[in-house]
């Protein structure tokens, strides 16, 4: 086992894809957690607009609790990585053992502050008195779960970057079949309606947390969560802050943006376009999967071979990570670009929003394939330890483009620069995280590669 999650030997680019197939399923499977949610609460009679808006409201809450579990499952898994690839696996299981225990006492305290500011946070986030109801009923009960997110997603990264991807998909696949089942079943034969949603939700989680937990205990992991292990060490939990901060802005960038554009558009359009941008994210989650994954899934590789200062590799990692991330990113814009009545009607069958979501569609998702060069640039940086120039671009595309824009827009385009603040973003941020990449740590990269064959 130790010789087949071996990344240093055999081919790169069919590590990467060896990882990919079951990660980007598995990533599939998890964003149906909530994805799921919202197709069910758009077809309540007579309150599905506004229990839709309901459960937009609450995304911002939730991508803030995701975003403490990348932040310790992503900053991590790579340094597991690289410490596995220089030999050291009781580094690496430290490293875990730190990581494990910083998302057990994050859970709790996020839970406990979250309670006690949520509606007020709601009312922030653009809630009105016909919507806030249905977005305060979800998120006190989505809260009680937040251990059992933190644990299944953030340790779940620790069974991809030990070569596991296929137990890492059947880890999230196990909570999403049980949270399919159920949703049904809560929201309409019990009547609870959001509540049902949320319940369906935290209990498929819980599955999933203990699942993950049973294999890093269990016999056929690589890395073994011990008890010894769970003591932190200021050495580790600095490296993790530090690295895992990348995807950790992400997420938090991602709430503001989303808090932001709900506030926006309840000034220029109401509750009505807030649904539509549930709607938008929601198929942004599902199209941007394939390109995220792999490029995810490059991470462990090139920080293993980065480890064992197999530079080449890297770099072959490197390139097939882009060409990928772009193919995937490409086809799945043409797709929305084209069909977008196929991906609107999944939520809802109101012809008000049907018309103007797709109008909105092809707004958001323009140049959405030059996100792939952000995803496979962030990677990179990711997998190879260097943190601060991941955290940079995370909050460049966000903080500084799309925020301001989509404060500035609407001023002078309406309720349509909302959405064009995304598609301008695309362009300039893809396009200036992949170019530094390149002039940073693609020239070092070429350095260490002439270094070695001298």
């Amino acid at each position: 086992m130790q010789d087949q999650n071996n990344f240093a030997k055999g081919k790169v680019s069919s590590h990467i894809l060896h990882i990919a197939g079951p990660m980007i399923v598995a990533q599939f499977i998890n964003v149906l957690y909530n994805v799921v949610d919202r197709i069910y609460i758009g077809r309540l009679p007579d309150v599905a607009t506004l229990a839709m808006s309901g459960l937009g409201l609450c995304l911002p809450l939730i991508s803030i609790i995701i975003a403490f579990a990348n932040l310790f499952g992503m900053g991590g898994s790579p340094l597991c990585s690289i410490a596995r690839g220089s030999g050291d696996d009781d580094l690496a299981e430290e490293i875990m053992g730190n990581a494990f225990s910083l998302l057990l006492i994050f859970s709790v305290l996020i839970m406990i502050v979250t309670f006690a500011i949520k509606e007020p946070l709601l009312w922030l986030f653009g809630a009105s008195h016909q919507t806030i109801d249905f977005a305060n009923d979800y998120m006190s009960i989505y809260l009680l779960g937040t251990p059992f997110v933190l644990i299944s997603l953030g340790m779940n990264s620790f069974i991809n970057s030990q070569g596991f991807a296929k137990t890492g998909m059947m880890t999230v696949l196990l909570g999403a079949v049980i949270n399919i089942v159920l949703d049904p079943i809560f929201i309409f034969v019990f009547d609870l309606g959001v509540k049902g949603a949320a319940i369906a939700t935290v209990f498929s989680q819980m599955c999933s947390a203990i699942w993950t937990l049973y294999f890093l205990t269990g016999q056929k992991t690589l890395l073994k969560l011990r008890k010894e292990k769970l003591k932190l060490k200021i050495k580790h939990v600095q490296k993790i802050f530090a690295l895992g901060m990348a995807g950790f802005m992400m997420g938090l960038t991602n709430s503001l943006v989303t808090i932001v554009c709900n506030a926006t558009l309840q000034t220029y359009g109401g509750d009505f376009y807030i649904a539509i941008m549930t709607i938008i994210n929601s198929i942004r989650e599902v199209i941007s999967l394939p390109g995220q994954g792999l490029a995810n899934a490059s991470q462990p590789v090139l920080g293993y071979n980065y480890g064992a200062q197999q530079y080449q590799r890297v770099w072959q990692g490197i390139g097939f990570t882009t060409v990928t991330c772009f193919i995937a990113s490409f086809v799945l814009w043409l797709a929305v670009t084209l069909f977008p009545e196929l991906f609107v009607q999944i939520f809802t069958h109101n012809q008000s929003i049907l018309t103007d979501g797709i109008h909105a569609f092809h707004l958001y998702f323009f140049g959405f394939f030059m996100m792939a060069f952000q995803m496979s640039g962030q990677a990179v940086a990711v997998g190879l330890g260097k943190s601060g120039q991941a955290v940079f671009f995370s909050i460049f595309r966000k903080v500084i483009i799309v925020v301001p824009l989509t404060l500035i827009l609407p001023i002078y385009m309406g309720i349509d620069g909302v959405f064009i603040a995304e598609a301008i973003s695309n362009f300039i941020g893809g396009g200036a995280c992949y170019i530094t990449m390149l002039l940073t740590i693609g020239k070092d990269l070429k350095q260490k590669i002439k270094i070695r064959q001298i």
